[in-house]
């Protein structure tokens, strides 16, 4: 199978898992977040389901030699909790939190026309672009003082 139809045939089948879940409608997530109000656990449910499915799904696929459209396995080396590993995740949590919308999310709430999905994935990629900037910038300051 080509490799982009893999692709796209997977983004297909996680994109209407999220819409069918509820993750990709704000006011779903954000009543999962509101414990003191109207509290919704479900989503507690779809993330743990999905937790145990990727936990099967790896002991499966890791007994493979290699992944299917690849020479080897992209497996991350460094277990090192840093700065920007914690900042990122509470930027993340608090962007989800006030916009009820993740990038799991948001992209497949922009097949469902939800206008407040383009607003949000045109945000992170404002904000993609802003970090990327601020990265390059911040690398060349380093190299330059060196």
């Amino acid at each position: 199978m080509p490799r982009t139809l893999l692709a796209a045939s997977i983004g297909l089948v996680f994109g209407t898992g999220i819409a069918l879940s509820g993750m990709a409608n704000p006011a779903k997530v954000l009543n999962f977040f509101d414990i003191a109000g109207a509290w919704d656990p479900s989503l507690a449910f779809v993330m743990g389901g999905a937790l145990i499915v990727t936990a099967i799904g790896y002991r499966f696929v890791l007994r493979r030699d290699k992944p299917v459209c690849e020479a080897k396995f992209h497996l991350p080396t460094n277990r090192k909790l840093d700065v920007q590993l914690v900042n990122g995740s509470a930027i993340f949590g608090i962007g989800w939190g006030i916009s009820g919308f993740c990038p799991g999310g948001a992209i497949p709430a922009l097949g469902l026309g939800e206008i407040s999905a383009w607003a949000f994935v045109g945000a992170m990629l404002v904000g993609i672009f802003a970090a990327r900037t601020l990265r390059l910038a911040l690398d060349q300051r380093v190299t330059q003082t060196a």
